[in-house]
């Protein structure tokens, strides 16, 4: 199939296999490796990526689906020189251990900030239930997003 997709801000267009998910279009032919393939199930969150502005598991979208969409990757955070403040309070904050699960983390965070930014501790905490990390605790990552918050505001 023929479809078109608008990537971190660049329209790109595509033939592919109808069954091909979002997340292995950006990976395997766009490089774009940032958001990971942890579960294959949308139970981790590990892929998370925006379309249209919202939140969704690349493991379980499939790119037809994004045919003249707008789809955002944690690649298309910061400039190579300064991290977007989300990433900086991650990093500020010590949320960020083996590293896996932060991109999905980020993605999400992003989310919820545009959407609430001035979100309590347990606003974040549901909002964010959906990423899991095996490494840190979650209170870190707590911290990290009412940092940037903060920042944001």
């Amino acid at each position: 199939m023929k479809i078109s997709i608008t990537i971190n801000g660049r329209k790109r267009d595509f033939d592919i296999e109808p069954s091909k998910l979002l997340l292995n279009l950006l990976r395997d032919d766009l490089d774009l490796t940032g958001a990971k393939y942890g579960c294959g199930i949308g139970e981790c969150g590990a892929c998370t990526v925006h379309l249209d502005g919202e939140p969704v598991l690349g493991c379980m979208t499939l790119a037809v689906d994004c045919d003249g969409k707008s789809v955002e990757t944690i690649e298309s955070l910061g400039t190579g020189r300064e991290l977007h403040p989300i990433q900086q309070s991650y990093l500020d904050e010590g949320a960020v251990q083996c590293g896996f699960c932060t991109p999905g983390f980020i993605m999400t965070t992003k989310a919820l900030l545009t959407e609430n930014p001035d979100p309590s501790e347990s606003e974040i905490r549901g909002y964010l239930k959906g990423n899991l990390c095996r490494c840190t605790g979650y209170v870190n990552i707590v911290k990290a997003v009412q940092t940037a918050a903060e920042r944001m505001r």
